[in-house]
């Protein structure tokens, strides 16, 4: 699936409603979230890098997304119009 890329894909579940919105985080800005939220990046709730929105997150930027990395997520909320939560990009 690495090989495809976005126009490609039979079906993009990023673009889906009711997924919330995944970016990668450069490593300037998780070092600066992880020092503002005074957390270490192991202490972040786990994706795996076989997820299906990671698989298709590394199909859009074009490039395999390393374990260690962290991921932003942006969900909609009816109480709180946005909620945002990370992720640490695991093997397993």
């Amino acid at each position: 699936m690495n090989n495809l890329v976005a126009e490609e894909i039979s079906y993009n579940i990023l673009e889906h409603e009711l997924v919330p919105a995944h970016v990668l985080l450069s490593e300037e800005d998780a070092e600066k979230m992880l020092t503002k939220k005074k957390i270490l990046a192991e202490n972040l709730p786990k994706i795996k890098r076989s997820d299906a929105a990671v698989k298709i997150l590394e199909n859009v930027i074009g490039e395999p997304i390393k374990t260690g990395r962290i991921i932003k997520i942006t969900r909609k909320s009816a109480t709180a119009e946005e909620f945002v939560a990370y992720r640490l990009v695991t093997e397993k």
